[in-house]
């Protein structure tokens, strides 16, 4: 007498297998060979920050970077020109890429267009408009 395993075809046997297989090959090509392609951008366009160049960094502040030191960038951010150290994985993206290359801005012009600090606006004073005039 045979049994129900004997009689089985040799794919009802490996079709777990194959299920598995294909599942595994959907999940690459759905999810991680995406978010490979994604992280290989992103450390591209951290490796060609440049000075000048303005950021979003992960925690959400808007600076434009001022020195590249290594691994950490110092940023300036805000009105009052405010410097931040950051580690340069902490980039989110880029808003804005500088116009001058890296080589042809150096250290010393970077930091004097930090130092320098911002000339208070003037105020203009308002006078008496005519309007005012005629209806006195």
């Amino acid at each position: 007498m045979t049994t129900n395993a004997a009689q089985a075809s040799p794919l009802a046997t490996y079709f777990p297998f194959i299920v598995l297989l294909g599942m595994s090959l959907l999940m690459y090509l759905l999810i991680l060979r995406p978010q490979r392609k994604k992280e290989k951008e992103t450390e591209e366009m951290r490796k060609n920050l440049q000075v000048g160049d303005e950021i979003v960094t992960i925690g959400g502040f808007y600076g434009r970077v001022v020195k590249i030191k290594g691994e950490n960038l110092i940023i300036q951010c805000g009105a009052d020109r405010t410097k931040l150290e950051i580690a340069n994985w902490a980039v989110s993206t880029v808003v804005n890429k500088s116009s001058a290359p890296a080589a042809s801005v150096s250290a010393a012009e970077a930091e004097e267009e930090v130092s320098r600090k911002p000339s208070p606006k003037s105020i203009k004073k308002l006078g008496k408009s005519s309007d005012d005039e005629t209806a006195e």
